[in-house]
C-alpha cells in the first residue's frame, strides 16, 4: 500500500490556524480534490468537522478520533492509526490529510508527499506539517504559479518522494 500525505504549507511549514486553513487557495483545492479523489483519505476528527459539508464526495473519509462515540454521516471513524489504515479500502494511494496529530503520527510511513507551498509567512498559524528532510525525499514533480485574481498568494505544486526505505 502507498502511503501519501498531501498538505498546503506556508514557508514556516505552518497548516492552519484556530482549526482553519491558513488561507483561501482556489487552485489548492482543486488540485486536492483532483489528487485525492477515488482514493481512501484518512483524517483526524477536528479535520473533518472543519469541512462546511460533511463527508468529502467520491473518496472513503476515514476519521480518527479518541471518541469511541463519536459517528458522523458518510465516514468510517476508527480510534488510531493502525485502524486507519487497516479500513482503507479504495484502490491506489492512502491519503494523509491531517491535521498536524494525525501527519506527525503517519510520517514514518508515508512515501510521497503532495505538497502545496504558499509562498508567504502566515502570522499565528498554531499547526505545522512535520519538517522535511530533504536530503531523506526526491523532488519527481513541481509547477510554480503566480498570485492571480483567484489565489491571493504565490505557490508552488511539489510531489516528493521518499529516496530510502522506511524504518
Amino acid at each position: 500500500m502507498n502511503y501519501s500525505a498531501i498538505v498546503a504549507i506556508d514557508r514556516n511549514g505552518a497548516i492552519g490556524k484556530q482549526g482553519q486553513l491558513l488561507c483561501h487557495l482556489p487552485a489548492d483545492m482543486k488540485h486536492f480534490k483532483e489528487t485525492t479523489m477515488g482514493h481512501s483519505i484518512v483524517m483526524g476528527r477536528k479535520t473533518f468537522e472543519s469541512f462546511p459539508k460533511g463527508a468529502l464526495p467520491g473518496r472513503q473519509n476515514i476519521v480518527i478520533t479518541r471518541n469511541r462515540d463519536y459517528a458522523a454521516e458518510g465516514v468510517t471513524v476508527v480510534h488510531s492509526v493502525d485502524e486507519a489504515l487497516a479500513a482503507a479500502t479504495m484502490e491506489g494511494e492512502v491519503f494523509i490529510i491531517g491535521g498536524e496529530e494525525i501527519y506527525r503520527a503517519t510520517f514514518p510511513l508515508v512515501n510521497t508527499i503532495h505538497l502545496t507551498v504558499i509562498d508567504h509567512k502566515f502570522k499565528d498559524a498554531d499547526a505545522h506539517f512535520p519538517r522535511i528532510d530533504m536530503r531523506s525525499w526526491k523532488i519527481i514533480s513541481e509547477e510554480s504559479h503566480p498570485a492571480d485574481d483567484r489565489n491571493p498568494y504565490p505557490y508552488t505544486f511539489m510531489t516528493l518522494h521518499r529516496k530510502r526505505a522506511n524504518r
